[in-house]
């Protein structure tokens, strides 16, 4: 008898002739093997989803407590952004899809949609109410940990049958893993790819079976629009789970079947990729013009310390979060020691775990995990797939019945051997071994006791339900320990802000009241977050993206202002010119009131200041954009000036004189009067001119660039002295000092409001002004000149936008009385037409499987896909 045969033989007891295709008794052997599959992946979904909140619990983080959960960017980041969100979804943000109006004078927002908000599960902020918008970050969180929870627990029961409970518990482990706890949870769109890895695995068993032609391009379109780029590390997991699959599973033994497997692989990832390309291929432009932060170096992680990452309650960003829990490691590694198991596949599936292990810590393997360039930050963002692989082992070893004693002693040496190595490390935590310890000792009474039961059949019932409940305890209180730990761990390690509250609620509200966009702009101020402009709204400078424009980037830092997070996190820059450049009328004022803390809700004081500024749209008739290029100066004062079209500042000669260690003096001569300007982006200490308040200045290059800052009047004698009080090598511009003139800067206010637009109009992504008539020169929008603005003057066509010095800028021929600018994200049309063509390709290739399958079932067959 072949192979074949004597597994069709296996799974059907009754002979040959009941293993004719019959289409109910198909129908209903499908039905019971989705029942299973559905009861397995609700009882994994809920079992990640207790444990992962009692885990908050025990560490009393919100909203089971009173501490933050926004550590490091969650709450710089990616929780404003989910504020923002929706605003959009639900009206009420001041731009669109395209267009976020509210950060960096203007900026693309359906790059950052695609990178942090595309997932279905982010459409769930618009069932909450506006002030609770942690608490919708916190209820997404948990739906995706529980949808990945539930549907790992269907591919492995996909995988091989075996019980159910077992395959919910394994899929809640994997919903839990180390990965999930130290880096998913605090880049919540990394969990979608959590996600996706099932998922697509899933996707690879349909193209091994020749089913579900028309769902798995589905499936991976949206695994790629949800977070394309964790999607990437996933479908690399998945192309290795279906390599395995296709040298060990049943139905695949000829080199005909694996290529055929492979084709329907390959179609179902091109269509779905194309399908999700209009989003896709925007994400990917955008990262092209992105602010280019320094090359990163991968520095491997030493095999201790790699180690000790399997164990529970276990914290680093510099090594690989790999805890699964300690019982489904046992399974894990114990099963190239399980005879129960066919050879070939303990071959196969060991062999895949320890090359991918492997995978993370070799340069070049490292670099093809993360799209060819090492990450700043988290160097193993990929780890989520090796847990994967550990548990699939470890439902292999364990599906087919309680591993015999050789399989559970192998494995228990091989963890035991793995805590030793990793004992003493700096990612361990007080209650990792002791977790560890009763975890290991849990799980090895519930393999006691089944083994009892199966050698000596003793307590056909009370050994099993034993079993279940020690196994359960083990796997699941270990893991709620490790959520609780890890997050307490985090609070004390990290950077964290606190919760959002009455500081920011009362901003927001001052914002609304004095708004007048697009007349001019309000700038919220230097807020106490990365992002909270998109909290409090204004349409101010400060910015947090990995897509930040190397535009904008580089044409704020011309100016004076200064960053964060090397270039990507522009910050706000109180100053009267640069005010006037970008039409910044109202400039929001904030003073926290008591210090920082984790638990409290934050409070400040606001105020404001409302100047008049020239409008959004400004006439320079001095400009002509056919000639050469302008240039950026040395100085950001001058760059000022050749912005604004008049000279504003002194620029005096600076003599510099040492005092001391870690002192200085600087002394110049300006205009009785003249508010004086110090400007340097690397100095980091204080400046106080003429014995007042010290004015504190951090910079150091390249993580964070220092902005301007004004340090004081001129006084009666015209004599300026600043005192300088650093730290390290002084580090000063040629030009650190300008004294402002405000008479000048009123005039050539004055001057640009009369020659500027009469009329500004702001609908989303599509900006117009009405212009004075006989207007020529160039028209200058105060809108940083990323790429996608085109722009006309008149009846003329649009062509894309001009620039000058970072900003649109449209000639002008006297005739115009109108300027118009629309926006359209670089890479959505070739994405757009790359997307037609694969839903016309998925259309083609459903019609082609309908009429296949007619002509099967005409011949009494099963379908062949479905």
């Amino acid at each position: 008898m072949s192979a074949a045969e004597t597994a069709t033989a296996q799974e059907n007891p009754a002979g040959p002739a009941a293993a004719r295709p019959r289409r109910a008794g198909g129908r209903w052997r499908g039905r019971a093997r989705s029942s299973t599959a559905l009861r397995a992946g609700a009882a994994a979904a809920a079992l990640a989803c207790v444990l992962f909140c009692l885990g908050g619990l025990l560490a009393g983080s919100y909203p089971l407590g009173s501490h933050t959960r926004n550590v490091v960017d969650l709450g710089n980041q990616y929780l404003p952004y989910h504020v923002y969100w929706r605003k959009v979804l639900l009206g009420g943000a001041d731009g669109d899809l395209f267009v976020n109006w509210n950060s960096g004078f203007g900026t693309n927002f359906l790059g950052d949609v695609g990178t942090y908000l595309s997932s279905p599960f982010d459409l769930m902020v618009v069932l909450f109410p506006a002030d609770r918008p942690e608490l919708a970050l916190y209820v997404i969180t948990v739906a995706k940990v529980t949808a990945a929870a539930a549907a790992m627990a269907v591919l492995l029961l996909r995988l091989r049958r075996g019980p159910w409970p077992l395959a919910a518990l394994l899929g809640a482990a994997y919903a839990l893993s180390g990965w999930t706890l130290d880096n998913g949870t605090v880049v919540p769109m990394w969990l979608d790819g959590l996600l996706a890895f099932p998922l697509l695995c899933l996707v690879g068993e349909w193209a091994r079976t020749a089913r579900r032609p028309v769902l798995a391009p589905l499936v991976v379109a949206l695994a790629w629009v949800s977070n394309f780029y964790t999607a990437y590390m996933a479908t690399l997991g998945a192309a290795v789970v279906l390599l395995v699959r296709l040298f060990t599973a049943e139905g695949s033994e000829t080199a005909r079947a694996r290529l055929a497997a492979l084709l329907h692989a390959a179609r179902g990832m091109l269509i779905g990729v194309g399908l999700a390309a209009p989003l896709v291929l925007v994400v990917y432009r955008a990262t092209k013009v992105a602010d280019p932060t320094p090359e990163v170096t991968f520095q491997p992680a030493a095999w201790a310390d790699v180690a000790a990452r399997f164990l529970p309650a276990t914290t680093s960003t510099a090594t690989p979060a790999l805890y699964i829990g300690t019982p489904a490691l046992v399974l894990a590694l114990g099963l190239p020691f399980n005879r129960a198991v066919a050879v070939r596949v303990r071959a196969w599936w060991s062999a895949a775990a320890v090359l991918v292990t492997l995978s993370l810590n070799w340069e070049p393997t490292h670099l093809v995990w993360h799209a060819g360039a090492s990450p700043n930050g988290v160097p193993y963002r990929q780890t989520f797939v090796l847990c994967g692989l550990l548990l699939i082992a470890g439902w292999l070893s364990a599906a087919g019945g309680p591993p015999a004693l050789p399989a559970l002693l192998g494995g228990t040496a091989l963890v035991l051997l793995i805590a030793l190595a990793g004992h003493g490390r700096q990612a361990d935590d007080r209650w990792t071994y002791p977790a560890f310890a009763a975890a290991l000792l849990l799980g090895l009474a519930a393999a006691a006791a089944l083994l009892a039961r199966q050698r000596y059949g003793w307590g056909a019932r009370a050994l099993p339900a034993a079993a279940a409940v020690l196994l359960l305890l083990a796997q699941g209180g270990e893991s709620a320990v490790s959520a609780g730990r890890v997050v307490r761990d985090q609070l004390e390690e990290v950077s964290w802000t606190p919760r959002l509250g009455p500081a920011q609620q009362d901003m927001a509200a001052a914002v609304a009241a004095r708004d007048d966009w697009p007349r001019s702009r309000t700038d919220p101020g230097d807020v106490p977050g990365g992002n909270d402009e998109l909290v409090v709204g204004g349409q101010g400078a400060e910015y947090y993206s990995s897509l930040t424009s190397d535009t904008t980037s580089w044409t704020l830092s011309e100016l004076g202002f200064g960053y964060y997070a090397k270039g990507r996190h522009p910050v706000t820059l109180d100053n009267p010119v640069t005010d006037a450049i970008f039409s910044v009328g109202t400039r929001m004022h904030s003073t926290p009131t008591g210090k920082p803390s984790s638990t409290a809700l934050p409070r400040a004081t606001t105020t404001s200041t409302t100047t008049p500024v020239p409008p959004l749209v400004t006439v320079r008739q001095d400009l002509d954009l056919a000639g050469a290029a302008p240039r950026w100066t040395d100085s950001a004062f001058s760059n000022q000036e050749l912005l604004l079209g008049a000279t504003v500042y002194d620029q005096p000669h600076v003599t510099r004189t040492g005092t001391g260690t870690g002192a200085a003096l600087l002394t110049a001569t300006c205009a009785p009067g003249s508010q004086v300007f110090f400007w340097a982006p690397q100095f980091k200490g204080t400046a106080a001119l003429g014995g007042g308040a010290p004015v504190t200045v951090d910079g150091h290059l390249p993580a964070v660039r220092a902005p301007m800052v004004p340090v004081g009047a001129t006084p009666a004698s015209g004599r300026v002295q600043v005192a300088l009080g650093f730290f390290g090598h002084l580090r000063l511009p040629q030009q650190p000092l300008g004294c402002l003139d405000r008479g000048r800067l009123t005039a050539a206010v004055q001057r640009l409001t009369a020659t500027g637009a009469t009329a500004v109009r702001v609908d989303g992504h599509h900006l117009a002004a009405t212009l004075p008539a006989g207007s020529t020169g160039t028209a200058l929008v105060a809108v940083p000149r990323i790429d996608g603005w085109s722009c006309a003057a008149g009846d003329a066509a649009a062509r894309p936008a001009r620039k000058y010095l970072g900003l649109v800028a449209v000639p002008l021929d006297g005739r115009a009385t109108t300027l118009r600018c629309d926006f359209t994200p670089p890479g959505l049309v070739p994405g757009g037409a790359a997307g037609g063509a694969a839903l016309v390709a998925l259309a083609v290739t459903g019609a082609w499987y309908r009429r296949v399958n007619r002509r099967a079932g005409g011949a009494g067959a099963l379908p062949s896909a479905a």
